[in-house]
């Protein structure tokens, strides 16, 4: 994947009762083995979330209530996105730096990650991330 992001679109059924979306872990839809789901809430006003970037790591993340903004930086670019459907996935590769800002008060942010929790896999200082991407055109 060549650019920032993907949007995985997840089946979603519904009726006059509402609505139901699916995430099967074998249907081909996630790119990677979910080794390790999370997610973020009861989120204060103002408080924004990320600022990192991953060497191996994928993730998706899905707003599964409420919104927020997520920021990405690539190498040459920046993308900036509004994340309000829960049937909606935004797949974002190792190496893309993140941030989630301007969280509603309902928000719910679910994260499906390629990878167990290892520190050693987070690049949390940007001036670091950009050291990185240096070293990786070289």
């Amino acid at each position: 994947m060549n650019k920032l992001y993907e949007i995985i679109k997840f089946p979603e059924f519904g009726d006059n009762r509402g609505s139901l979306t699916t995430i099967e872990f074998n249907s081909g839809i996630l790119p990677f083995k979910t080794q390790r789901i999370y997610y973020i809430h009861n989120t204060r006003v103002g408080v924004s979330r990320g600022f990192h970037a991953h060497k191996k790591l994928q993730q998706v993340i899905i707003a599964v209530s409420g919104s927020f903004e997520l920021h990405l930086l690539g190498r040459n670019s920046k993308e900036i996105l509004y994340l309000s459907d829960p049937s909606e996935g935004i797949l974002i590769s190792s190496f893309i730096w993140r941030e989630m800002h301007n969280l509603s008060d309902d928000c719910v942010i679910l994260v499906l990650a390629s990878e167990p929790y290892t520190e050693s896999d987070y690049i949390r200082e940007f001036s670091e991330y950009l050291e990185h991407l240096e070293a990786r055109t070289c």
